[in-house]
């Protein structure tokens, strides 16, 4: 399996992190009471200033690939943007999730 993280903005769509394209790693760890917990290392320099003036109006997404032996799973994450803090010395971005929601894709969307 392989997993991608985006993180963006939820009005206007503009991408401030992706895993696959950009240097960063991160952990997304389930947390207490059905929240989620998020630490994303060596965010780019040069979106980190927006993505924080958006913090209250943040998408999250976890996208996990398996290839051709099932289809991509989809977890779209609430950001709690009370949360979301940048600590300069380590490089680091944290924030929480207060909910998700898991689905397919590929199952949904008009088909003729």
């Amino acid at each position: 399996m392989h997993e991608t993280l985006l993180i963006k903005h939820a009005v206007g769509g503009r991408t401030f992190v992706d895993s696959d394209h950009q240097q960063v790693t991160y952990q997304a760890e389930p947390a207490e009471g059905n929240r989620w917990s998020f630490e994303v290392q060596n965010p780019p320099e040069k979106e980190l200033e927006e993505l924080l003036k958006w913090r209250s109006e943040l998408n999250v997404f976890l996208f996990r690939h398996y290839g051709e032996e099932q289809p991509t799973v989809k977890i779209w994450f609430y950001v709690q943007d009370d949360t979301v803090k940048y600590d300069k010395a380590k490089h680091t971005l944290t924030f929480a999730a207060r909910s998700s929601i898991e689905y397919v894709p590929q199952q949904f969307g008009y088909k003729l």
